[in-house]
């Protein structure tokens, strides 16, 4: 198995900018379009645990569009072969002053594309500031 084939690497590399603006952005079809749309899908966050696309697609819905601007830090994106890939980041937003957030993803090629198969995002008190 080839890890971070360049070219694998580069399109998943670009499907999580793609995520990332749509996130801060609030362009929720276009975070339900990344999401697999299957029960199988699991999203847990900073207070809620989501099980199955439906749930996910729910939350999205619903979830208020303001304070959603962030900035990444130490984004790791790994490939293993051609179509399976994890995504790390920490995250800050100027509103949790003294918290970082950390998100994973675990990304699935798919008939239509790259899919988040289960993610997590969690905020907590920022190491570094103590």
């Amino acid at each position: 198995m080839v890890i971070n084939d360049p070219a694998t690497l580069a399109e998943m590399t670009a499907v999580f900018q793609r995520y990332e603006t749509a996130l801060v952005t609030n362009d929720v079809d276009t975070l339900d379009a990344l999401f697999w749309p299957s029960e199988h899908t699991i999203r847990y966050g900073g207070g809620e645990n989501l099980y199955g696309y439906g749930e996910i697609q729910a939350f999205r819905a619903a979830r208020s569009p303001a304070g959603l601007a962030r900035t990444l830090e130490r984004t790791v994106i790994t490939t293993y072969g051609t179509d399976f890939a994890t995504a790390s980041t920490l995250f800050r937003r100027d509103t949790a002053p003294g918290k970082v957030g950390r998100q994973s993803q675990t990304w699935m090629r798919t008939p239509d594309g790259w899919k988040v198969v289960a993610a997590h995002v969690s905020i907590i008190a920022d190491p570094a500031a103590g």
